[in-house]
């Protein structure tokens, strides 16, 4: 497995992606190749446009499936990480906030057994380490973790948040954190905590509300379980030992334990 030459599909089916979908029915369980493409293309998969095309043509012209492949190599030997399919495409150029920079666009989306990243022109590698890092993370947890994905709740996923960009900051530097790290203070995530996540923990991720609370939906505050996922990750371990290992077991619930967590007072009874 490892990274797939998606680079071939796209120069045969670039105005179709949808086609390029098809390729993907086996990994989608009777998904169909439209819902496919319209459930990568909210994470940030390419429309066809011209400007999407010079993407494309400059990931080719900076060999980024070979970047991306040595640093899966590197950290599916550090982290003794599974072997999985990964598919590289230009990311889309509509605004969203699954992106880490408006300028240096990237995004990404990962299964229990697969990853998609979409990337832009002028990042660097490190800059795509960090958002290989945060996507790979997600997989060795989810590989490593009792709990069926379907069966995940919001705690689970605002945890699984947390932990990916705290090995973002460990393995890349502060440098490279998303913007969601530091969108609230300490003090407004208390309030907000209280206001719209700390009631909602148990809700299952099939939830429409899950969403909502996750990614910062509607009136509910931008990527607020994001950034709450981060701080009690980082507040954690001010107090405890950082293991990249058993950041991939510890159950969510761990998280919560932390004494100078904001989410002290407003735990769920």
């Amino acid at each position: 497995m490892g990274i797939i030459q998606t680079d071939k599909w796209l120069e045969d089916e670039f105005e179709h992606p949808t086609k390029i979908c098809e390729k993907l029915l086996p990994a989608f369980n009777g998904l169909s190749a439209p819902k496919i493409y319209h459930q990568l293309a909210e994470f940030g998969m390419y429309r066809p446009s011209d400007r999407t095309k010079e993407i494309f043509h400059s990931m080719k012209e900076n060999k980024t499936w070979e970047v991306v492949e040595r640093v899966l190599l590197d950290y599916r030997k550090k982290w003794r990480g599974p072997d999985i399919p990964i598919y590289l495409f230009p990311i889309g150029q509509q605004r969203s906030f699954f992106f880490r920079q408006e300028e240096k666009v990237k995004g990404g989306v990962s299964y229990p057994d697969k990853m998609f990243l979409f990337l832009s022109t002028s990042l660097t590698t490190k800059e795509i380490e960090a958002l290989f890092v945060h996507e790979y993370h997600h997989i060795c947890r989810l590989t490593q973790q009792t709990k069926r994905f379907e069966d995940y709740t919001l705690l689970d996923s605002i945890i699984i948040e947390g932990l990916a960009e705290y090995a973002v900051l460990v393995n890349c530097g502060r440098s490279y954190l998303a913007d969601w790290c530091s969108m609230y203070t300490e003090s407004e995530l208390k309030n907000l905590w209280k206001k719209y996540l700390g009631g909602n923990l148990e809700l299952k991720k099939s939830a429409h509300k899950h969403d909502e609370l996750l990614y910062g939906l509607g009136r509910v505050p931008k990527l607020l379980g994001y950034a709450a996922g981060f701080k009690i990750v980082e507040n954690y371990y001010k107090d405890h030992h950082y293991s990249t290992r058993l950041s991939f077991k510890l159950p969510a619930k761990k998280y919560l334990l932390a004494e100078n967590t904001f989410t002290k007072n407003s735990r769920n009874k």
